[in-house]
């Protein structure tokens, strides 16, 4: 690498996001690492990372589906409060019309297990489920797309503010994750190619 000039791109440091409830709420899991559907919009998993920048942290929530793996909700701000998540589900919600019974996994943190959270899932006919461990595993496929959003986005530059973080995020998701980026699970399609090829499905390939 070093003869041709390339250099490696590595993790950086850790910063825990994940503060598990004390009161750890009865949700289950639905899950089991199984990350599988049988269609669009069966299961949906989600977490939340960091960004630095000069400004201070910024922290991104995400809803994705598991059976394309496309990215259908996000949200980006300073902090991260049970509203993050709400705004990155309600986004995941209006982009598909507002699915019925469709099941959301994500980990135990706080604000997963809020009563206000398990309430707006409630509202809008979710089923949540909650990884059991707390290990990486129990919520690969999350744990693997913020991987991937890191090392090709995040890890490439400096960030000045939360602003900037917020517009290239968008680009990167709407206009080269989901349409252009080819991805092993899915036979080397893209997700919104991926999502095309459900018998019975017509999706259309705008954001």
């Amino acid at each position: 690498m070093k003869r041709n000039g390339l250099i490696g791109r590595h993790i950086r440091a850790y910063k825990v996001t994940t503060h598990a409830d004390g009161k750890l709420a009865s949700l289950p899991d639905l899950i089991g690492r199984d990350f599988s559907a049988g269609a669009p919009d069966e299961r949906w998993c989600g977490d939340v990372t960091y960004i630095k920048t000069a400004k201070g942290w910024a922290y991104k929530a995400t809803v994705i589906d598991i059976g394309t793996r496309r990215l259908i909700g996000w949200a980006i701000d300073t902090h991260m409060r049970k509203e993050l998540v709400e705004r990155a589900l309600a986004d995941a919600l209006k982009r598909r019309s507002f699915p019925k019974d469709v099941i959301f996994h994500s980990d135990h943190g706080s604000v997963y297990t809020s009563r206000a959270f398990q309430h707006f899932c409630k509202r809008n006919k979710v089923r949540q489920s909650l990884g059991r461990t707390g290990v990486c595993w129990d919520n690969a496929v999350a744990e693997s797309y913020f991987a991937t959003y890191k090392r090709e986005l995040i890890f490439t530059r400096p960030w000045r503010d939360v602003e900037e973080v917020r517009t290239r995020t968008f680009r990167w998701i709407e206009f080269y994750y989901n349409k252009k980026r080819r991805h092993s699970a899915l036979n080397y399609l893209t997700p919104m190619e991926y999502e095309l090829s459900w018998s019975g499905h017509d999706y259309e390939l705008a954001a």
